[in-house]
């Protein structure tokens, strides 16, 4: 292995350990407890080396939302293929939805409620932000009905999963009503 290659090894190694404590610090405490000075002193690298890697918390926010993009890609993705049939996949994607809210609101914020700098549903939106709506696109496009545009079935969905997780994360909906919500929003919305 040559220098130049251990070097961009050991910066790539310290950029996902900063987007890991960042990710870690925001669960715990909140996105205001994330600072450059307090990611610094957890990384212990100073705040320069920190700055070498990211402009500031936007730009670690916005990593921190590529990063739960993938993930919830990943996780809409493997709820939707363990089951059969249009209704079942909708109803799956709709649950690994709201869990990956519920398990992650630190990374959710960064990816719905947050200035990451990052661009939605433009030209130059990143992949993995890109790879979450085709993830939800894939299912929901079968249901979406004659004559209604997959892509705009598909974007009123998901808007009505964001006002579910955030109402249910701010207390506004009761808990134990989360799969009757579900099992409306399947019936009535997808009409599967």
């Amino acid at each position: 292995m040559s220098v130049q290659e251990r070097k961009q090894r050991e910066r790539a190694a310290r950029e996902r350990l900063i987007v890991a404590t960042a990710r870690e610090l925001a669960e715990q405490q909140g996105w205001d407890a994330v600072t450059t000075r307090r990611l610094a002193e957890r990384i212990e690298y100073s705040q320069p080396v920190l700055y070498s890697h990211f402009r500031g918390k936007r730009e670690i926010i916005g990593a921190v939302a590529l990063q739960g993009a993938a993930e919830l890609a990943t996780a809409v993705r493997a709820a939707t293929s363990a089951v059969d049939g249009p209704r079942a996949r909708v109803a799956a994607l709709a649950r690994a939805y709201l869990d990956f809210a519920a398990r992650n609101p630190a990374v959710y914020d960064a990816l719905f409620q947050l200035d990451g700098g990052l661009a939605y549903a433009q030209e130059d939106t990143p992949e993995p932000l890109k790879d979450a709506f085709a993830a939800l696109l894939e299912t929901l496009a079968e249901v979406a009905g004659d004559g209604v545009h997959p892509g705009l079935f598909t974007e009123t969905f998901w808007a009505a999963l964001h006002g579910l997780a955030t109402l249910t994360r701010a207390g506004r909906l009761l808990p134990e009503d989360a799969e009757p919500r579900v099992e409306l929003l399947v019936d009535r919305l997808a009409m599967v």
